[in-house]
C-alpha cells in the first residue's frame, strides 16, 4: 500500500515574550525587538499536524481525524489556548518560547499518542509569513 499524508490543522491564540534571562536587557531588547516586550504580545497560530501512513483496509483512513483533533485538543490546543506560554504552559517550562522550541514541544506532546499512523509533520504559524516545521529527530 501507498504512504498517505493526513493533516488536521487546528487554531489558537496565545501571548509570550521572547527573553534569554541569561543575557541582559540590553542583550534581549537588541536581539528580540518588540518580542521582548516586558508587557508580552500574543499571537493568532495556526498549528497542522500530518500523520503518515497506510490507508486501513477497513476504514480507508490513515487516522481517524476526528480522534486526531480530540488528541490535538486534549494534549496541546487545550492546554496553550488563551494563555501566557512563559508562564501558564507546563511542557514549555525553561525554554524561551519561540515558535522553534513551541513546535518542537507540540511534537514531543503528540509523539506516541496517535491511534495509527506515523507523526510526520508539525508545522506551526506565527504569523501568515512566519512559519516553523518540525519532523522529529
Amino acid at each position: 500500500m501507498p504512504t498517505v499524508y493526513v493533516t488536521r490543522k487546528a487554531h489558537f491564540n496565545a501571548a509570550h515574550r521572547l527573553h534569554n534571562p541569561d543575557k541582559s536587557d540590553a542583550w534581549n531588547r537588541e536581539t528580540f525587538g518588540k518580542c521582548n516586550s516586558p508587557n508580552w504580545h500574543g499571537h493568532n497560530y495556526n498549528l497542522e499536524v500530518t500523520v503518515a501512513g497506510e490507508p486501513d483496509d477497513e476504514t480507508g483512513y490513515v487516522v481517524d481525524l476526528a480522534e486526531l483533533k480530540r488528541i490535538m485538543h486534549e494534549r496541546v490546543i487545550d492546554r496553550v489556548d488563551h494563555k501566557n506560554l512563559n508562564l501558564d504552559v507546563d511542557f514549555l517550562e525553561g525554554m524561551i518560547p519561540t515558535t522553534e522550541n513551541f513546535c518542537i514541544a507540540i511534537w514531543h506532546q503528540l509523539e506516541g499518542a496517535l491511534p495509527s499512523g506515523e507523526l510526520h509533520c508539525v508545522r506551526l504559524y506565527e504569523t501568515e509569513r512566519n512559519v516553523a516545521e518540525y519532523r522529529g529527530e
